[in-house]
């Protein structure tokens, strides 16, 4: 079989990616921050899939978490031998001379949020106007259908990559990869290799022309102010908690912004960002003052900062708080990310870059973005990684939905990169 003929029958496995994102999709994969009891059933369906399509060396990396089903979160690798000869013994002893070529996609989803924005059923991929509605279609099915899709076409097709491939369906992404990334690196450093190449298709813009090579730096705080609540007619026998978040929420957004004011152009935005999101509810009555008010915010901090500059900052905003209304204000870190960055000369990112050449007829752009990926913890340990698909960027909203064209040629480009045989 030649190139052509390979893309191809990529390009006519878009009803099979459609089925594998309806199969997906009704496993509800939420973590158990979200409501949910993780990625198990999902899993298992996938590993289903793929056996009955020929991909079936997988194996099980999975991490204990006593809160999910049956107590583990599943991480799930297929692997189709390169060409190359093997030379390091991984876990799975397919570790080559020039490195294996890692896809890394992610299996939970977030949560719906309100139901009523939706016009389809969340959990029921929708078809129509050749895209798929349905909550996880893009976030991270369509990187997980596209890397399915290209791996399927050698091994179907009895074709050889030049390369080692592994597929890393991975588990908790989406609250901060304790039980996925961060514990197969840790539990499992063997599987890796620094020859190797890392695309985690979880990223991107509408063309798939930008390889991001770079990653802001994630800090989510928790905030607990603690007052003294009383009757709402009598403020004077109180101490509003829920004024001073208000005002503790103003000084840290207006302060941080002001403290942390670089801008870095490969970055879009350009800046850093300190945004108040969630917030618990508090009383139950309006006429109750509350003592305690519970907020978080999610800081997108440039790589030129560190984290910990960023934290001495916010605990001089907070001591002003607590001495002008004399509250007591605690903090907790729910997520500390610091990232490095990948060169944007590395063999990866040149590598992926002739691939969308070739595929797309386009010349890729690096970039950085706000938004955390695995990518970040395998930079951190001196990794080569790109982040890279063809998307809309409608993750985490209501009506999400991937463009099937987009998932078929982000199929062929991977295909490309894998070492695709010559006309």
């Amino acid at each position: 079989m030649n190139k052509s003929d390979l893309l191809q029958f990529i390009e006519n496995s878009a009803d099979e990616c459609v089925a594998l994102q309806k199969l997906l999709t009704s496993h509800k994969a939420l973590a158990p921050e979200n409501g949910g009891d993780g990625e198990w059933e999902k899993c298992a369906a996938l590993e289903e899939f793929l056996r009955a399509h020929g991909i079936t060396n997988l194996e099980r990396f999975d991490a204990p978490d006593e809160r999910a089903l049956h107590g583990r979160r599943p991480n799930l690798i297929a692997t189709i031998p390169g060409k190359k000869k093997p030379v390091a013994a991984g876990s799975l002893g397919l570790a080559n001379d020039s490195g294996a070529i890692w896809v890394i996609a992610h299996m939970d989803v977030v949560p719906v949020g309100n139901l009523a924005d939706w016009q389809t059923d969340p959990w029921t991929v929708v078809e129509k106007d050749g895209k798929l509605f349905g909550r996880g279609v893009e976030d991270n099915q369509q990187g997980l259908c596209s890397a399915f899709a290209a791996a399927w076409a050698f091994v179907a097709n009895k074709v050889q990559p030049e390369r080692t491939l592994k597929l890393l369906f991975a588990a908790d992404e989406e609250v901060g990869s304790k039980y996925g990334m961060i514990w197969l690196l840790k539990n499992h450093p063997e599987l890796f290799s620094k020859k190797d190449f890392f695309v985690i298709p979880d990223g991107g813009d509408p063309l798939g022309q930008t390889i991001e090579v770079a990653e802001k730096n994630v800090l989510w705080v928790q905030f607990t102010v603690s007052g003294k609540q009383c009757h709402g007619s009598r403020p004077d026998e109180g101490l509003n908690a829920c004024l001073a978040a208000n005002r503790l929420s103003v000084a840290l957004y207006e302060g941080l912004h002001k403290k942390f004011d670089a801008r870095d152009d490969l970055f879009e935005p350009a800046t850093c960002t300190f945004e108040p999101t969630k917030r618990d509810a508090n009383v139950a009555g309006v006429n109750i003052i509350p003592g305690s008010d519970v907020f978080c915010f999610d800081c997108r901090v440039l790589p030129r900062y560190k984290n910990e500059e960023v934290l001495e900052e916010i605990k001089k905003i907070v001591a002003e708080e607590e001495k002008f209304s004399g509250v007591k204000v605690s903090f907790d870190l729910l997520q500390n990310a610091q990232s490095k960055a990948t060169d944007k000369n590395a063999p990866v990112v040149k590598a992926l870059a002739s691939a969308i050449k070739e595929a797309q007829g386009l010349e890729a752009k690096t970039i950085g973005i706000g938004g955390g990926t695995v990518a970040a913890e395998l930079r951190n340990l001196g990794y080569d990684c790109v982040v890279w698909s063809s998307l809309d960027e409608t993750a985490h909203m209501p009506n999400e939905y991937c463009v099937i064209s987009s998932m078929t040629r982000d199929a062929k480009t991977l295909a490309l990169l894998f070492g695709a045989p010559q006309s």
